[in-house]
């Protein structure tokens, strides 16, 4: 029996899940949910996008081929369109999947900005709260509708395995997480930044709906944007052309995130809730998600999306990281 031209064409991708490699001066590794960081003499970060997806804070059981290309090249691609108005830790990109960045201790926090009432906000205001993470929403708004200013809800920044929780931030304040001083910074880098990301999406025919930023201390005490900024897995945007008759006829928008993950989980009964289980993810699902992937990285960056060789690419990741601490 011949193989499907999907299942012939996943067997060719070589995804990454884990790396487990060693660097000269490695002190550490930490692993996250997509991401693995080397720490290099206490003083350089490697961070590694792997291909693995997660979802409601669960990491799935299959990879995703190029996802973590397409999130480690649009990551740093922002970084450097931003780096005007807000710091950020990145140094170099010595491998599509590879970004190295100064050594930083991380916040405990996520800045999740919201300019419309989507995702997570969506759901619950529809269960009728109309506070969140202390900020009140207005009553009044439909689903996907526009909110006056942007609002920071911020949360919990979890470790691997557990589930973040949203936070106000009085709460953050109170227990000493962030000191005041600290966060009034992240408040305006976080307004700053998604102001930027506006005008950025905007000039592709989108709209950046709501997103994420994490931040982090470097050892000279000075606050700079970390880990990834305005990919699909940190984001979500609408498609501008249409957007207003789509909300006039309540109809759903149509939108670039990994929110399509999230629906398709939903629909078959998953998310992330004790004694759910992840439904199948065959062949054809791995494939369909990754052109998605693909496609959201060309409606972002406006650029043709550049496939790495896949042959050997953990080989291929260590060759070139060796060659850049080299240096």
């Amino acid at each position: 029996m011949q193989p499907t031209t999907t299942n012939y064409y996943l067997k060719l991708m070589n995804t990454i899940n884990n790396t487990n490699l060693q660097f000269p001066k490695q002190k550490s590794l930490y692993i996250g949910k997509v991401r693995e960081v080397y720490n290099i003499d206490n003083h350089l970060l490697v961070m590694i996008a792997t291909d693995r997806l997660s979802a409601f804070d669960v990491v799935l059981p299959r990879q995703i081929p190029f996802k973590g290309q397409i999130l480690n090249q649009i990551a740093t691609k922002m970084m450097h369109e931003t780096a005007a108005i807000v710091p950020n830790w990145l140094v170099a990109n010595p491998d599509e999947n590879v970004a190295v960045g100064h050594l930083c201790e991380p916040f405990k926090v996520e800045m999740v900005i919201r300019g419309y009432l989507s995702g997570h906000a969506a759901r619950e205001y529809k269960l009728g709260k109309r506070i969140l993470c202390g900020v009140a929403m207005p009553e009044g708004l439909k689903e996907n509708d526009k909110f006056p200013t942007p609002i920071i809800t911020p949360s919990t920044k979890a470790d691997n395995g557990e589930h973040d929780e949203d936070i106000s931030r009085e709460e953050i304040l109170a227990k000493g997480i962030v000191s005041e001083a600290d966060y009034l910074v992240l408040e305006e880098y976080t307004r700053k930044l998604f102001t930027k990301g506006s005008e950025i999406a905007a000039k592709r025919g989108l709209i950046l709906v709501d997103t994420k930023y994490e931040f982090g201390k470097t050892k000279e005490g000075k606050i700079v944007l970390i880990d990834e900024i305005h990919t699909p897995d940190s984001s979500r945007y609408f498609y501008a052309d249409g957007y207003q008759e789509r909300q006039d006829k309540a109809v759903p928008q149509k939108q670039l995130s990994k929110e399509f993950v999230r629906q398709w989980l939903i629909e078959n009964g998953f998310q992330g809730k004790e004694g759910q289980q992840v439904p199948e993810m065959t062949d054809e699902k791995v494939l369909e998600i990754s052109n998605r992937y693909i496609e959201l990285y060309e409606q972002i960056t406006g650029e043709t999306f550049v496939k790495a060789s896949t042959e050997n690419v953990l080989k291929r990741i260590e060759t070139n990281v060796n060659s850049f601490l080299s240096k």
